[in-house]
């Protein structure tokens, strides 16, 4: 991805680079910019101005990094010992003001990883050893403490704050200002604080191709799994595949749900 160096790269004069950064020559370096070392940045991607990359950092292609965001810092863990992570970030996402990202941890994995074409506005924090998909979207000052795993097309509305080893299922949707405790199911809305599923959300699965049969069987099965009493959730899931299985939104939801109902808390990833 950057085996073309600085030398013919729109770099501006007041930038600071690290020799051992590796800089795509169709890269632009705003003003102001502090690239530290081991950081790789591919091609057509800008740093508009004033943008800091810390260190171990790989950023892909066509992404735009706005003023005052800081790219691959260290964790804010007290664990970390300053021991070897890294921050992989893919191809074409807009990361805006003040957002900042911060690399893995040694107990934790070793690194945080943000996809493709995802859209994180201003002053959102993206904690160690966080994992982003594909096509997401975090609103202004969305808080994702360490662990936490987003899938893709799901979006988090504003100031919502994200407990630690909590899972954000593909195509959900998450209100704004809401406490996120557990796992948000795939394909559902939840709000509040905390936050509790409301509906199924519709404009996501339709907009991302899931044909009418698939979101009309997903509606039915979160009818069975989140309005229904009586019964063990584990009963009410295998009910749910018996009836719905043949789905794959639903056979998707029904994982989520039994593996949260597994975690701790109802974190998937947190184990008890």
């Amino acid at each position: 991805m950057c085996d073309q160096m600085t030398t013919n790269c729109d770099i501006h004069v007041s930038a600071v680079i690290d020799p051992s950064a590796a800089i795509d020559q169709s890269a632009v370096i705003g003003p102001g910019c502090v690239i530290g070392p081991d950081v790789c940045i591919g091609a057509e991607t800008v740093l508009m101005n004033h943008v800091t990359v810390q260190c171990n950092t790989t950023i892909g292609r066509g992404n735009t990094m706005y003023p005052f965001s800081v790219i691959g810092g260290d964790p804010q863990d007290k664990k970390f010992d300053g021991e070897m992570t890294t921050l992989e970030i893919g191809d074409d996402n807009e990361i805006r003001e003040h957002v900042t990202i911060h690399r893995g941890t040694g107990n934790g994995g070793g690194r945080t990883i943000v996809g493709d074409r995802n859209l994180l506005m201003v002053g959102c924090h993206v904690a160690h050893d966080c994992v982003l998909g594909n096509e997401i979207i975090l609103a202004n000052q969305v808080m994702l403490a360490g662990h936490v795993e987003i899938d893709d097309g799901a979006a988090i509305g504003g100031g919502t704050g994200v407990n630690q080893f909590s899972a954000i299922g593909r195509c959900s949707y998450v209100g704004g200002l809401a406490r996120i405790t557990k796992d948000v199911p795939p394909y559902m809305i939840v709000e509040g604080t905390p936050a509790e599923v409301r509906a199924v959300n519709v404009v996501a699965m339709s907009r991302r191709g899931y044909s009418e049969p698939h979101i009309e069987a997903t509606k039915e099965a979160f009818r069975r799994l989140f309005r229904e009493n009586g019964g063990s959730i584990a009963q009410r899931l295998a009910d749910v595949l018996r009836d719905l299985g043949e789905h794959e939104s639903v056979q998707h939801l029904c994982r989520a749900v039994s593996a949260s109902n597994d975690g701790k808390h109802g974190r998937s990833n947190e184990k008890k």
